[in-house]
């Protein structure tokens, strides 16, 4: 089970966006990494190619995990993740408050 899910509130604990906050949008759990809406982003400038001009576009980069802290629902901090693995099936907990962590899913 992977700490992050999409629709969690993450924190940014390191880089240029450094305690902002904002959402999951996508997950990649091999590399480590995850998509934030609004956060992490960077411009790419693009050539003219035939008739069409040149522009600049704005483009957001995944982030990896250890630079990122989960936002609990419940006491609205960034917190660390754990398990428990008593219950079943197995629920995330804040390391802070206890209290299991549910994921708000986009439809």
């Amino acid at each position: 089970m992977f700490k992050f899910k999409i629709g969690d509130t993450l924190k940014i604990t390191a880089g240029k966006d450094k305690g902002r906050t904002g959402k999951i949008l996508k997950v990649f759990p091999q590399d480590q990494k995850v998509l934030i809406e609004g956060l992490n982003v960077y411009k790419k400038h693009i050539k003219p190619k035939g008739n069409e001009p040149g522009s600049i576009a704005i483009l957001p980069r995944a982030i990896s995990t250890a630079s990122v802290a989960l936002v609990c629902p419940s006491c609205g901090k960034a917190t660390r993740v754990g398990f428990d693995a008593s219950q079943t099936p197995k629920v995330r907990v804040c390391h802070l408050c206890r209290q299991v962590i549910t994921s708000e899913k986009k439809k």
